[in-house]
């Protein structure tokens, strides 16, 4: 396999679909970088021209998502069919929610900004390749992570993480989506004082108290890759990856960022960072609820926190072309 990370998928045949599968696609229309109805027109063609039958479900937004992938998920499996989601990592978060556990085919067309999902498995953020990819695929069994029963496919948060992604988004809808964009919005983020969280960490039989401005749980190589995290090998043994930090000024706040950016962020003293397949965080004995970040969507959730790797894998749907598995 020509991906030169590490994953955490069983080495085993990858079954094949049979070729005249349906597809029932939730496309999120209110999601990454979609202009009118260019998306859409480009998964029509792809599939008329390929003759295979479809169904577009259609949302605006994230309000009812869920719905539309419940919907999917029932025809798929009255049909014998795929469900796909097209849109951004909040979209594929809520379709894969919908699909776990039910043992259907899972494919997606990424629309999202980082799209660390998409580039880990070799799926295109290109939508005309990812439709046609569809159509000569093999499914490979992908890791996901569980928070509190809620799927996640690249990482979970709390503390700081979620008011840099719901800055981030209000900088987006004012100045358009955009690396640079994200980049400034969380430099000016940031700056402002934040509040440390009381937690304790109770995982892999041991305990650990500290306070934080926030916890990020990993479960994507490509992304830990990127920041300089080495701890890779942990995601290998159907582990997630913890990273946290004693509370940090502002100039230590704006080191790390730096040194995320420049993949060496596994460097930073003040950086703390394990493996572990179930972890529990406790909050302070004040804290009941509390706002998480899940694939960039924010949830307020009830304390503790349940972390933990499920048995059930991800049928996800991959482009059979070796070299178009490599990461794009």
């Amino acid at each position: 396999m020509p991906r030169n990370f590490t994953d955490s998928r069983p080495a085993a045949p990858q079954p094949q679909l049979r070729g005249d599968e349906t597809f029932y696609i939730v496309l999120n229309t209110g999601s990454g970088k979609h202009q009118g109805s260019e998306v859409q027109d480009c998964i029509r063609q792809v599939l008329n021209a390929a003759g295979r039958q479809f169904e577009l479900i259609e949302v605006k937004g994230g309000a009812n998502l869920a719905v539309a992938a419940k919907q999917a998920v029932e025809l798929a499996r009255a049909n014998k069919g795929v469900v796909v989601a097209a849109g951004g990592d909040g979209t594929l978060n809520a379709v894969s929610n919908a699909v776990l556990g039910t043992g259907l085919p899972f494919g997606i067309l990424p629309q999202g900004t980082f799209n660390y999902f998409g580039r880990t498995y070799g799926i295109s953020q290109d939508t005309e390749t990812a439709t046609r990819n569809l159509l000569d695929s093999v499914i490979e069994p992908v890791q996901v992570g569980m928070l509190n029963g809620k799927v996640f496919l690249v990482n979970a948060s709390l503390g700081l993480y979620p008011t840099l992604l719901e800055d981030r988004e209000a900088y987006k809808q004012r100045y358009g989506r955009s690396r640079w964009v994200a980049l400034w919005s969380a430099l000016v983020t940031l700056f402002r004082a934040h509040r440390q969280l009381s937690v304790q960490l109770d995982f892999e039989g041991s305990t650990r108290s500290l306070q934080t401005q926030t916890i990020v749980i990993g479960n994507n190589a490509l992304q830990l890759e990127h920041i300089g995290v080495d701890q890779q090998v942990e995601l290998q043994r159907d582990h997630l990856v913890a990273m946290t930090a004693k509370p940090l000024s502002t100039l230590a706040l704006y080191g790390l960022v730096a040194r995320g950016l420049i993949s060496r962020m596994g460097e930073a003293d003040n950086l703390i960072s394990f493996g572990f397949s179930k972890m529990t965080v406790r909050l302070g004995p004040t804290r009941r609820r509390i706002k998480v970040a899940m694939d960039g969507e924010i949830f307020r959730l009830r304390a503790p926190l349940e972390f933990h790797v499920p048995k059930d894998y991800l049928p996800l749907l991959v482009p059979r072309n070796e070299l178009l598995r490599e990461r794009v």
